[in-house]
């Protein structure tokens, strides 16, 4: 449901209708363990077609299951991030009735940030560029965000006169608070990656040529970890936000229980009793 910004209302033109295949749309690649998935759709900055959406939650999917992904890095090219969602590219519906919408956004907006929020590998956001929309809920919904000092970050739905979608009232009031969600998503003013950092929705800002640099830096050191301890923590951490503290008490003990048969919890502690640096395996 989210729309792009508008020329009006942004520098970014009107996305058209993508000529590629989605294979093409979202380039893929996996090296030493880090599965870099880059939206690439620049003329449109980034906005994000139903091929698009289905198409990255096919790859986060593939990414759990994959033992030879332990990180994913999410980025794009050109000068924005994603600029929300074209929905011209959609599937045509019939006339619509009464829950129509709402199954559309379970489906669709919903499905899309679940999809990120449920990938078992830790996710990093690299955001070059306007993150707009679904598309800001897109980074926010990562584990560790890194921002361009160019990126920007706006609730755009109010100035189409929309509720936000994609988890957007989930989301930033678990990263900043109800009252300052409250005011991005009531006014939709840009707000600029060091403001964003300064309220607490990225983790870093970086000069836009270290961007890609860093992303993959960090991305490495994840990759060289414990691949499923990071799963599991990753896991209690969403849970947290949702429970009370029996539930999340519960989950960490259960988590641990699991974590304790790994290789790799066997060599972490292998290690330290040795002495000598761990070799995690994401096994």
């Amino acid at each position: 449901m989210t729309p792009a910004p508008s020329p009006r209302s942004d520098p970014a033109s009107e996305p058209t209708e993508p000529a590629e295949p989605a294979d093409s749309l979202i380039l893929h690649a996996t090296d030493n363990g880090v599965a870099q998935l880059t939206l690439n759709r620049p003329a449109a900055l980034n906005a994000l077609t139903w091929d698009m959406r289905e198409r990255l939650i096919a790859l986060l999917a593939d990414a759990s299951a994959d033992p030879d992904v332990r990180v994913v890095v999410l980025t794009a090219t050109g000068k924005g991030f994603c600029a929300g969602a074209d929905l011209r590219g959609a599937p045509a519906t019939g006339d619509r009735v009464a829950g129509d919408v709402a199954r559309m956004i379970r489906g669709g907006a919903q499905r899309f940030i679940a999809a990120v929020l449920d990938c078992e590998k830790p996710v990093i956001a690299a955001v070059n560029g306007t993150a707009a929309g679904i598309g800001a809920h897109l980074a926010f919904a990562c584990d560790l965000v890194l921002a361009a000092e160019s990126a920007r970050f706006i609730e755009v739905f109010v100035r189409r006169g929309l509720v936000p979608d994609g988890g957007g009232a989930y989301l930033l009031p678990r990263l900043i608070g109800p009252q300052r969600a409250k005011e991005l998503m009531f006014f939709g003013d840009a707000v600029p990656a060091a403001d964003a950092a300064r309220l607490g929705l990225v983790n870093r800002v970086v000069p836009d040529g270290e961007l890609a640099k860093t992303a993959r830096e960090w991305a490495e050191r994840l990759a060289a970890g414990p691949t499923r301890a990071l799963a599991l923590t990753k896991a209690l951490v969403n849970a947290s936000l949702d429970g009370g503290r029996g539930a999340s008490f519960a989950a960490e003990a259960t988590a641990q229980e699991i974590n304790m048969t790994t290789a790799d919890a066997q060599e972490g502690v292998a290690s330290f009793v040795e002495r000598r640096r761990p070799t995690y395996r994401g096994s």
